[in-house]
């Protein structure tokens, strides 16, 4: 029992383990997340307030021309106060796609397509950042800086022409925010879960010992139900075998010299009633004890399964019903409760053939393992299909279903495998003990 528990107690604590590697990793990317996004928000406020910068202090009419006076006061205030660690390239753009200004010279004058969203800046005012594709071609002097975040915003030179001022930060200032935010949250978010997980592991071993409890109750009183129907039905065959078929063998056995003397005195129908009389008694004493068999087998025990089996397949044998019981050395030995169950599935596998199947024959086949015992029960009857098993549950008989419940509950495997007009099989695997 106790190795029980702990499996569940321990598969419990994996499974909590496996939460906080979830909740830690998970929390990784959401602040990843959140840091990308705060990011972005810091780099448009920071293109603004560059933008500003350089709309006031550096930007000049003769920028759109390519005057070398104004790329020069450019340089003198993007290289002096905008360019850092953290900012690595400014670019500015006329509406066409040229690029009139950036601190590297060898872009100045090259003409590159302005995406959708840039030209939507022209009317709209805003700013605007986002992850830079560094395989694009108007990126190539950027692509050894790594991951970088660009951001665009408008400005205008002093005679009013609009042009689109753009800036590149580095990216890696996101990710050592995320994992500074992460350092921070981690310890104590992953010590409440630890205690967490260490307050729960005392009320999971409870619960699993109850749990354990429990179902050991569950099979003692199924043991104690069994065992008080077995008794239950002892007595009721005692009852029956001491009492009705005594009786009835009795007044069989003295009719016998009154149908000698009928024929005696010639009373040929007197005889012949007596005849009947006496057969329709010697076959109702032959039905009983095939009740009494059904009622409470044999001493599985002592007697085993080879006369148990025998016994069910007698009565099949005498309606006329080919029968065939192959059961090897092992099996023949008296096994415990396997063959309790493996009795019990037989004896409903082999009623349903004869009563519901119409089969006209029946195989029986009995092997039994170090590791398990095993039944095989096939008809050659008309077998049935799901739907009639289920309908014929709604009905009441319950036989198979409950076979499969008493199975279950001892771990064995119970398999019906049946088709319409091509008879039924039963097999049966209980594990050894």
């Amino acid at each position: 029992m106790i190795g029980r528990v702990f499996q569940a107690v321990a598969r419990f604590a994996l499974a909590s383990l496996a939460a906080v590697v979830v909740v830690v990793v998970g929390g990784y990317f959401a602040l990843r997340q959140v840091g990308i996004d705060e990011a972005e928000r810091d780099t448009k406020d920071r293109v603004r307030e560059e933008a500003s910068l350089v709309e006031t202090a550096a930007l000049r009419d003769g920028l759109v021309h390519g005057d070398p006076a104004a790329i020069s006061r450019m340089d003198e205030i993007v290289l002096g106060r905008i360019i850092t660690d953290e900012v690595v390239r400014v670019k500015v753009w006329s509406k066409d796609g040229t690029i009139l200004y950036s601190d590297e010279p060898r872009l100045i004058g090259k003409k590159f397509d302005l995406g959708d969203d840039e030209q939507e800046l022209f009317e709209t005012g805003e700013a605007d950042a986002e992850l830079s594709d560094l395989d694009r071609p108007e990126n190539r002097y950027e692509r050894p800086q790594g991951k970088l975040l660009e951001a665009h915003t408008p400005i205008r030179t002093p005679d009013g022409t609009q042009v689109l001022f753009e800036i590149y930060q580095r990216f890696d200032a996101v990710n050592r925010g995320a994992e500074e935010l992460l350092s921070a949250l981690a310890p104590p978010l992953i010590g409440g879960l630890v205690v967490l997980l260490i307050l729960q592991l005392p009320l999971a071993w409870g619960m699993a010992r109850r749990l354990e409890r429990g179902y050991i109750e569950r099979e003692r009183l199924l043991a104690s139900a069994a065992e008080a129907s077995s008794l239950e039905r002892r007595r009721i065959a005692a009852d029956l075998h001491d009492g009705v078929v005594q009786d009835l063998a009795g007044v069989a056995f003295g009719l016998a010299p009154l149908t000698e003397d009928a024929q005696r005195r010639g009373d040929e129908a007197e005889a012949e009633a007596l005849r009947e009389a006496t057969a329709r008694l010697q076959q109702g004493v032959r039905d009983l004890r095939t009740l009494l068999v059904e009622i409470h087998p044999p001493n599985l025990a002592t007697a085993g399964l080879q006369v148990a089996l025998s016994d069910l397949l007698s009565p099949l044998k005498a309606a006329g019903i080919e029968t065939e019981c192959e059961i090897d050395d092992a099996a023949a030995e008296p096994g415990g409760e396997a063959d309790v169950l493996v009795y019990r599935v037989a004896r409903e596998a082999i009623r349903n053939a004869q009563l519901h199947g119409e089969a006209k024959s029946v195989r029986v086949e009995v092997s039994r393992s170090s590791s398990a015992t095993r039944l095989v029960v096939a008809d050659d009857g008309r077998g049935f299909t799901p739907a009639e098993r289920e309908t014929r549950e709604e009905g009441g008989h319950l036989g198979l279903k409950l076979l499969e419940d008493l199975a279950a509950q001892v771990g064995a495997q119970l398999g019906i495998d049946s088709r319409p007009g091509e008879g039924t099989t039963v097999t049966l695997e209980v594990p050894s003990t």
